[in-house]
């Protein structure tokens, strides 16, 4: 490590990002044989574990605007996987829910996150480190807006 405050390898930034692109880049190929994007996958995550939400809602999980979800949750609308309707409790606002295809994929997704680990060599509680980590570090960038 340097002094230096404008060093290169000094920067939070640089990690985060790098290591972010390259998980990204590591779960690809996971990924392809469900013919899932990361964020894809993610927005499954959030409806698996939560079931129907609002679009909004969705967008909030993911952290997320709801414009950039929306282009993303049409995507997989046109694979069968979600469905978009109208909130019966409210008319604005539009909710998102697996179809029985995309309730199906759940199985076929079960053992990424373990499949993950052995790529990465590291075990569940290392994972829940860094994890943790990076949410104090969310949330720290979040309240400093």
């Amino acid at each position: 490590m340097t002094d230096d405050p404008l060093a290169l390898e000094a920067q939070v930034c640089l990690a985060l990002s790098a290591a972010a692109r390259a998980l990204v880049g590591t779960y690809r190929t996971l990924l392809e044989p469900l013919g899932l994007t990361h964020p894809q996958y993610l927005a499954m995550l959030a409806l698996w574990q939560h079931g129907p939400m609002s679009l909004a809602g969705l967008a909030g999980r993911l952290h997320l605007e709801p414009a950039t979800a929306s282009p993303l949750v049409r995507r997989l609308e046109d694979r069968g996987l979600v469905a978009r309707r109208t909130d019966e409790r409210d008319e604005r606002a539009l909710l998102i829910e697996l179809t029985d295809a995309g309730a199906a994929m759940r199985a076929q997704a079960v053992g990424v996150p373990a499949a993950m680990l052995d790529r990465l060599g590291i075990d569940v509680d290392e994972a829940a480190r860094v994890r943790d980590a990076a949410l104090r570090m969310l949330d720290a960038c979040e309240r400093a807006v």
